[in-house]
């Protein structure tokens, strides 16, 4: 299958109200560009410097996402460009995205990541730590940054009751802040699933899918 017939084979598939984010990490330009030939606009890196190098070779109107786990001292290469940030996972790297944003006069839309996985090379906070940033004054402070929802991670398992588990998690989580919306949390995003899950956190109320192998092919990391 290509690249096309894979893309379209999904998108097809999502209901109106979830977004998809083709996770473009690893793969050359070119393939990339065979998706954005057919309309896809979205794509996913979860290193800076890799982003910000397709960044200045492809078309303007991408929206680059950045999923993977962030540094403070990389904030800075993406500040321009970088349309949404889905691991923010404390607040200090919320203000340093803040000071970053400012500096290009710009409002940068974040997540912020929920630990729902077991394993402990997940990155996160607790579903508590995340409203106690939302009700602080500190994040009312902060003009150039805007909480868009959450975002999290499953663990890596073949136990469908697991990952269910933790998927709904997310949901709750998200619905249980909800009710805390203002100016600087807007929460309309929960970020979840990727190739081998997206149907099942959907069903769980996913809004954003982080999908890559299921449209590029298997990743080459020997580069």
């Amino acid at each position: 299958m290509s690249i096309k017939e894979n893309l379209l084979n999904i998108t097809n598939t999502l209901p109106d109200h979830v977004t998809l984010v083709a996770v473009s990490k690893t793969k050359p330009v070119s393939d990339i560009m065979e998706a954005y030939n057919i309309g896809h606009r979205i794509f996913g890196e979860n290193k800076v410097q890799e982003m910000v190098e397709k960044y200045e070779e492809m078309p303007k109107d991408i929206e680059w996402h950045m999923i993977g786990h962030l540094q403070r001292n990389k904030v800075k290469y993406m500040a321009n460009f970088v349309s949404l940030i889905h691991g923010v996972d404390n607040f200090k790297l919320l203000k340093e995205i803040n000071k970053q944003a400012k500096k290009h006069d710009r409002i940068i839309d974040c997540l912020l990541q929920i630990k729902i996985a077991d394993e402990d090379s997940k990155f996160g906070m607790s579903p508590n730590e995340a409203q106690d940033i939302i009700q602080s004054k500190a994040l009312s402070e902060l003009q150039h940054v805007r909480i868009k929802g959450l975002m999290g991670m499953a663990t890596f398992t073949n136990n469908i009751h697991q990952i269910e588990r933790e998927f709904k998690m997310l949901k709750q989580t998200f619905d249980s802040l909800k009710p805390l919306e203002n100016s600087n949390f807007k929460p309309e995003t929960i970020s979840m699933g990727m190739s081998g899950d997206y149907q099942l956190a959907i069903d769980c109320g996913s809004t954003m899918i982080r999908v890559g192998s299921s449209i590029f092919g298997s990743r080459n990391y020997s580069n």
